[in-house]
C-alpha cells in the first residue's frame, strides 16, 4: 500500500482521499467572500472534517481566469491565522499558494502540504519546500491566471501536460524531495479550452503510472462541467461536481479537491462498495 508523507501525517492511498477547499478570499469563482474571515473559515474547515474530508486546503489568492495577484503579505494575513486555528483539528492542512514568502509563512504555521499551482517554479520554492517534511503538490498550467484563457493552445495536450509534470516531478526528487512527498495534478482550466479539459481528462487513466506519482484531481464546479450541463452558476454544479470526482476516481486519482465533500464522500463511499 503506497502513502502520501504529508508533515505530520502518513496517509495510506488505498482509497480515493477527499480534499475539502476552504478559500480565505473575497474573489474566488465560486465561494468567493463567504469564508473571509477567521470565525468563518474555521466554521467552515470544522463543517468539512465533519463530512468526511481527508485534507483541507486552505487558499488566500483567487486564481480564476482573470483574478487579480494579492501582495505577499495580504496573503499571509489571511491564511496563517487559519492554519494557526485549525491545527487542533489533527487533519492535514494544505496551503494554496505559489508564493515562496507564504509557502514560509504556512510552513512555519505547521503547514503539512503545499499546493502549488506553478509547481514550485518561484524562486527558493523548490529549496524552501525540501527543507520542510510537508508534502507538495506540482500543478500544471499554461499562463497566467489573469489571461491564461484568453486564447489556449496545444497540438497534444495530453503529452504536453504529462511532459511538464515529469519534469517538475525531476526537479522536485533532485532537490531532495522524497517521491512518497509528491502529488501531480494536471491543471483543469488552468490554460486549457473546454476541448483540451475534456481530451485531458480522458487521459487520467495510466497517467499516475506513467508519471511514478500520484494523481490531485480538481474539476469541483468548474467551467468545464458547466458547458456540459448549461449550468452558467457554479454553485448549481454540484452534482455535475460529483459525477467528475467519481470518473476520476475510476480513472486512478488519488486525490480529489472538492467544495462539496459531503456528497463527494457519499458517492465514493457507495462506489467502493458496490464496484
Amino acid at each position: 500500500m503506497s502513502e502520501l508523507h504529508c508533515g505530520r501525517f502518513r496517509l495510506a492511498l488505498d482509497r480515493p482521499l477527499v480534499m475539502g477547499i476552504v478559500n480565505v478570499t473575497p474573489d474566488s469563482f465560486s465561494d468567493g467572500g463567504r469564508y473571509d474571515s477567521v470565525a468563518k473559515a474555521v466554521a467552515q474547515a470544522e463543517r468539512l472534517v465533519d463530512d468526511g474530508a481527508d485534507i483541507l486546503d486552505i487558499g488566500g489568492e483567487s486564481t480564476r481566469p482573470g483574478a487579480v495577484r494579492v501582495p505577499d503579505d495580504e496573503e499571509v494575513r489571511r491564511v496563517v491565522p487559519v492554519l494557526q486555528a485549525l491545527q487542533s483539528l489533527n487533519v492535514p492542512l494544505s496551503i494554496d499558494t505559489c508564493k515562496a514568502a507564504v509557502m514560509r509563512a504556512a510552513l512555519d504555521a505547521g503547514v503539512d502540504l503545499v499546493n502549488d499551482i506553478a509547481a514550485l517554479e518561484a524562486d527558493g520554492a523548490l529549496e524552501l519546500v525540501a527543507r520542510s517534511q510537508a508534502a507538495v503538490c506540482l500543478m500544471h498550467k499554461q499562463g497566467e491566471p489573469q489571461s491564461m484563457q484568453a486564447a489556449p493552445h496545444y497540438d497534444d495536450v495530453a503529452s504536453e501536460v504529462e511532459a511538464y509534470l515529469a519534469g517538475r516531478r525531476d526537479a522536485a526528487l533532485a532537490a531532495g524531495i522524497d517521491a512518497q512527498r509528491l502529488l501531480l495534478d494536471p491543471g483543469f482550466g488552468f490554460g486549457k479550452a473546454f476541448e483540451h479539459n475534456v481530451a485531458l481528462f480522458r487521459s487520467l487513466a495510466g497517467q499516475a503510472a506513467r508519471l511514478g506519482a500520484p494523481l490531485l484531481v480538481g474539476v469541483s464546479r468548474k467551467t468545464m462541467l458547466g458547458t456540459i450541463t448549461g449550468r452558467s452558476v457554479p454553485s448549481e454544479r454540484v452534482s455535475a461536481s460529483v459525477a467528475a470526482a467519481l470518473l476520476a476516481a475510476q480513472a486512478g486519482a488519488a486525490v480529489i479537491r472538492v467544495h462539496d465533500v459531503r456528497e463527494t464522500v457519499d458517492a465514493i463511499r457507495v462506489w467502493r462498495a458496490l464496484k
